[in-house]
């Protein structure tokens, strides 16, 4: 019982998404009922709220590609746009226009981000598809055991045929035709590369403002340690030396004295700058690179800390300068606040991405919120489009990890064999889907007595209905297996060889 549960959940799951497409296929329906009405009566009210539930049909498909295929897929769509700002006279412009009130300059902003977006488009076409490409395949061992149950009932003995075939192969075939769901929803409802490029262009924006912010912080820090550091100790060494110059004369013993407070002090301040210059770029780091410069802020640390260097070569200045000052934070922050004893850091490449993990043995809790100075960890890697996870739950152990994308150069990814086999599908689909299944089942329907070329009206009247079903579900696996290789080609190329 328990190694047949896997495969009674894939089932129930494929029956689920059956539900789904035909649920979608009449979303699809709605949304084209709203065009036309748009387009032909010009409701165009209708179509906002089609397209709010297009959306939240396909939201729940990529939702159940993610924890039923293992295949997440972030949301295509573009930024939302933003709310009509005034002129200086207090009207609202829209193109030529001008509007007292910004209801129409809304609405219109609206409607041409929610029409002239692709990803509008790509929804519904996965909806129509749904049906077919999804449905059609997940409830096929489902479908092929009712086929065998009728046939059964009605004096076939052939039906028990169907039935032993659907349950042999169902325990390979339900948990693929969820990767093939899974594959289906990550062509057609992923981002766009309109859709990346405008998120990565509203990151980048942010990032920057983000990286303005952390810089004029850092000058002004700079600038304070300077006044009331080594800028005090030496006007304190410029009045100690003229004392002294006023005491050769009259007291050469105390002049001594000054001199020698006075050189004490020189070495103070020197001090002082050194660790000002260490703050701003360590020199280890600049002349030994990052391997080495984690090794000497881990001499220098409080805890115990053991470290682990595996890069394959020296990643660029400002991205490692990022990665040091983010674990000397890490390693600071366990010492001071997670009264930590011991600590492990890994320094590693991921294909092009330079990955940084730091754990110690401390009472956890750690919460960027709380301000101490994880947030300025996440605005310093922000600039780099960098990532930081931090899993340091109550008790402990804190693990954080920083990643940060395109640190060492990109290796030519090898042509991905799943390309051919994409495009012959892509070609061989239709023929099966359209022509011998779906249009055959037309004439079967109508009881045509034309047979022209379909292969499944030529067939003996008990094997008719098995082959026309039978082709359906080959152009329908074609179509899917040509949607799930052309998504595995475009993971291949985004990898970049990235192992």
């Amino acid at each position: 019982m328990n190694a047949a549960r896997p495969t009674l959940v894939a089932l129930r799951r494929g029956v689920a998404l059956a539900g789904l497409a035909l649920l979608g296929l009449a979303t699809a329906l709605v949304m084209l009922t709203a065009a036309l009405l748009t387009f032909m009566v010009g409701m165009v009210f209708v179509v906002s709220p089609a397209v709010r539930l297009v959306r939240a049909v396909t939201g729940l498909a990529r939702d159940l590609s993610g924890r039923w295929s293992g295949m997440p897929v972030d949301a295509p769509y573009l930024p939302a746009p933003l709310p009509p700002v005034p002129q200086a006279d207090g009207w609202y412009r829209d193109g030529r226009t001008l509007y007292k009130k910004p209801t129409i300059p809304a609405f219109n902003k609206r409607w041409n981000w929610m029409m002239k977006d692709p990803a509008t488009w790509r929804d519904l076409a996965y909806l129509l598809a749904a049906p077919v490409t999804c449905g059609l395949v997940a409830a096929a061992p489902l479908l092929a055991t009712a086929y065998g149950v009728v046939r059964v009932a009605g004096g076939d003995p052939l039906g028990v045929v169907w039935i032993l075939l659907a349950a042999g192969v169902a325990r390979w075939y339900a948990p693929w035709a969820l990767r093939v769901h899974g594959g289906v929803a990550a062509v057609l409802l992923g981002p766009t590369e309109k859709a990346r490029l405008a998120r990565r262009v509203t990151h980048l924006d942010a990032a920057r403002t983000e990286a303005v912010d952390s810089q004029a912080a850092e000058l002004r820090r700079i600038e304070r340690d300077l006044h009331d550091g080594a800028q005090a100790r030496l006007v304190a060494i410029g009045m100690t030396i003229g004392a002294a110059e006023q005491l050769l004369e009259t007291d050469l013993r105390a002049a001594r004295a000054l001199l020698d407070k006075a050189r004490d002090a020189s070495a103070a301040a020197l001090q002082d700058i050194r660790r000002l210059v260490r703050g701003i770029h360590p020199p280890v780091l600049a002349e030994r690179g990052l391997g080495d410069a984690v090794r000497a802020l881990a001499l220098d640390s409080p805890l115990r800390a053991h470290v682990t260097v595996d890069v394959p070569e020296r990643a660029s200045a400002p991205l490692e300068s990022a990665a040091y000052f983010a674990v000397s934070e890490l390693l600071a922050n366990a010492a001071r606040h997670g009264d930590a004893t011991e600590a492990w850091v890994d320094v590693s490449a991921r294909g092009p991405a330079l990955r940084v993990t730091v754990t110690d043995d401390g009472r956890g809790g750690a919460d960027p919120g709380r301000g101490t100075g994880l947030r300025g960890i996440e605005r310093r890697l922000g600039a780099f489009d960098g990532v930081f996870a931090l899993n340091s739950p109550a008790g402990g152990p804190t693990t954080a990890v920083v990643e940060l994308p395109l640190a060492f150069p990109l290796r030519a990814a090898p042509r991905s064999p799943w390309r051919l086999l994409g495009g012959l599908c892509w070609a061989l689909w239709p023929i099966a889907l359209f022509p011998q299944g779906l249009v055959a089942m037309g004439f079967k329907l109508v009881g045509s007595p034309v047979k022209s070329w379909f292969l499944g009206l030529y067939m003996p009247e008990p094997f008719q209905w098995p082959v026309i079903v039978g082709m359906m579900l080959l152009g329908g696996g074609l179509l899917t297996v040509a949607l799930t290789t052309t998504a595995r080609a475009m993971r291949e190329k985004e990898g970049g060889g990235c192992g």
